[in-house]
């Protein structure tokens, strides 16, 4: 695919990359949706290339037997205090009377921490969702579907941000090139296969191609009405979070 654009990606940690942005690095940044709401005096949103859907959430996990009730006062880890997890996890313990310890944690980190029992439980993202359960632990609740169930709407997880300064017309060439390159992807799968084994944290050819399809969905090449809603619903509750303001703010490119 052709663009006039030139790009230098940096591969970090969700949580690296919401505080890279939060410090007005890159002109553009994958972040967690949540992470957004304290971005848009300086980012938009474009409406490809994120991650949202049902039945794609964060899953709280732990040891069996375990409950959501039996974590008040627990640690418990969580992979990033700016994550769109963390914020549906803080949602759901407020709604259950629940007050745990929350404990930072880089995502791959969460499932040892659990094991070795510096944490009595732990919300668990990407390949986690699906690897969990041989690692010994079981699911005490989907954070995702609890989402789901209690608005109607899917679960937006994470966004592409633009930096405003740079214009229309360039915001525009970028969302071009990622819902081009998406659909590239898409129709021919091999062609990336190489980078995606070379950054991937689970190697498991099964879990990868799982992964992909979970994640990237119709949603990732628009995010259409309904994902315009429910991105709009998770940022009032981020911005609630967080103490910020979102009236009057232009949330999405093209707006």
């Amino acid at each position: 695919m052709e663009t006039p654009l030139s790009f230098h990606p940096t591969l970090a940690d969700v949580e690296a990359l919401n505080a890279m942005a939060a410090q007005g690095g890159p002109d553009v940044c994958k972040v967690s949706v949540a992470a957004a709401a304290g971005l848009l005096d300086e980012y938009v949103l474009i409406r490809c290339g994120g991650a949202m859907g049902y039945g794609v959430g964060p899953v709280l996990v732990g040891c069996e037997g375990g409950t959501l009730a039996a974590l008040d006062g627990a640690r418990v880890a969580i992979p990033g205090r700016m994550t769109t997890a963390n914020l549906l996890f803080g949602l759901c313990c407020r709604e259950k009377g629940v007050t745990p310890d929350r404990v930072e944690m880089v995502y791959d980190e969460v499932m040892p921490a659990i094991h070795s029992g510096q944490v009595q439980a732990g919300v668990v993202i990407h390949e986690g969702r699906f690897t969990f359960a041989e690692h010994g632990l079981v699911r005490l609740l989907d954070l995702g579907a609890w989402w789901e169930e209690s608005r109607g709407l899917p679960i937006p997880l994470g966004a592409i941000v633009v930096r405003r300064s740079l214009g229309d017309e360039v915001i525009g060439e970028v969302e071009r090139a990622v819902r081009e390159s998406i659909r590239y992807a898409r129709q021919n799968p091999e062609a990336g296969q190489a980078w995606i084994r070379e950054n991937a944290q689970e190697m498991d050819d099964a879990v990868i191609a799982r992964h992909i399809e979970t994640f990237v969905t119709e949603h990732s090449l628009d995010i259409g009405t309904e994902g315009e809603r429910a991105i709009a619903a998770l940022l009032d509750e981020a911005a609630r979070e967080q103490g910020v303001r979102l009236s009057g703010k232009m949330l999405f490119s093209g707006a």
